[in-house]
């Protein structure tokens, strides 16, 4: 009888035991879930840039950008390969990589930072949100601390990010010759649409 009694209650210590072995991995499995269901990334975000003077308008677009966004944190990265930039004429496509952003040797922008009001972001509610990033972009070597504000339209489970904002080539030692100075807008305006998907677990 009292071996019975020993061996019923070892029972219910292995069964309290495995109980809570369930708990913490249905635990485990359910925060690294919703730390993947957090997270955002694109590999075909698009970029546009335009100068315009009186001299001359310049646009080009690039449609090879990689970023990724934790809304867990409001971590943000972003990657532009500078050769994907195309222009309406093949010379300025050349000139561009060749003596402005010297594409061989800087072949990348990036930036990295994050969306400091993130929390005001619900992903669960279709809608556009407001939003502000801060951090560093790199261009051409040089690295400058930035602003920008703009939105992320969460719509049936993908979000799409949208900012515009200006930069001006000699903060990042991108040098302009002088026989065309003129035709080259001193701040570049910049538009960027980034459509991202959550994730997968």
């Amino acid at each position: 009888m009292i071996t019975l009694i020993g061996k019923l209650i070892q029972k219910l210590k292995y069964l309290r035991i495995m109980k809570k072995i369930t708990i913490l991995f249905t635990v485990f499995m359910v925060t690294i879930s919703l730390a993947n269901a957090q997270k955002y990334m694109t590999k075909g975000g698009t970029i546009k840039f335009s100068s315009d003077t009186p001299m001359e308008k310049i646009d080009a677009v690039n449609r090879q950008v990689n970023s990724a966004l934790d809304f867990s944190t409001g971590n943000f990265v972003f990657k532009v390969l500078i050769r994907g930039f195309e222009f309406p004429k093949a010379l300025m496509q050349e000139h561009f990589n060749e003596n402005y952003m010297e594409s061989d040797k800087y072949p990348n922008s990036t930036f990295n930072g994050k969306i400091t009001n993130i929390k005001d972001v619900n992903l669960a509610k279709d809608g556009v949100y407001k939003v502000e990033a801060g951090g560093d972009l790199t261009m051409h070597g040089v690295t400058n601390k930035v602003k920008i504000n703009g939105t992320l339209e969460v719509k049936a489970g993908k979000v799409l990010g949208m900012a515009t904002f200006n930069m001006a080539p000699k903060d990042y030692n991108i040098t302009i010759p002088k026989a065309v100075i003129k035709n080259i807008s001193e701040a570049i305006k910049v538009d960027v649409t980034i459509s991202m998907d959550k994730l997968s677990n």
